[in-house]
């Protein structure tokens, strides 16, 4: 009897790992002026990483953040209302960090460009949004970072190092939109790399050790 409840406990995880949503499939409650709570917190967090909100967060949705949202709608050509709806907080997802994702990628910025200039710091970030953004990789910070054999950090451990005060600036200014790299989808050191096939990549432009590349 202990076996089949056992049994009975792995399949319902099972399902809900499946059944469960990604954040990217979420519906998003609408946020408009009077809301609160971490919603709210986490919408100014997203804004102000990209540049548009400049306030103390304090999940109050007043009339800072709907200045904050309106301009980020303008810029990615959505309705300039000021709420943040659906649309809006898909296009957020897709262009923006919440402040794990914001951990995450200072994480492989550090760990996989420490000692590189710090052009060559946002490059790194830059090829991880680019891959969220693309399509042919998976639309989360976390689902590139984490996609099997994408980094070398990740395999070999370096990624669980704590990132510098400038692994943050550099992340930060990826998500701002600085991309060093002309859109690339790779990057590699050429005193190192073992493959033909990164070799047969265009080429885009070299920073420091690391070669990008579409």
């Amino acid at each position: 009897m202990k076996h089949w409840k056992v049994l009975l406990i792995a399949l319902a995880l099972c399902f809900v790992n499946i059944a469960g949503p990604n954040e990217s499939a979420q519906a998003a409650a609408l946020l408009k002026p009077g809301s609160t709570g971490g919603d709210v917190w986490d919408l100014q967090f997203r804004l102000k990483v990209m540049g548009y909100y400049t306030q103390p967060l304090d999940g109050q949705f007043g009339m800072n953040t709907a200045t904050a949202v309106s301009q980020f709608q303008k810029a990615y050509g959505l309705k300039a209302d000021g709420y943040a709806g659906n649309d809006t907080w898909a296009m957020l997802r897709k262009y923006s960090v919440n402040r794990s994702e914001l951990d995450i990628l200072a994480k492989i910025i550090y760990s996989e460009a420490r000692g590189e200039p710090y052009e060559g710091q946002v490059a790194v970030g830059a090829v991880v949004l680019n891959r969220v953004q693309s399509g042919q990789f998976p639309d989360t910070v976390q689902g590139v970072v984490f996609q099997p054999r994408a980094f070398t950090a990740v395999d070999d451990g370096q990624y669980w190092l704590t990132p510098d005060r400038q692994a943050y600036l550099a992340a930060e200014d990826a998500v701002k939109g600085w991309d060093p790299t002309n859109n690339s989808l790779y990057y590699f050191n050429p005193d190192t790399a073992t493959s033909a096939w990164i070799w047969s990549r265009p080429q885009t432009v070299k920073i420091g050790r690391h070669i990008f590349a579409k």
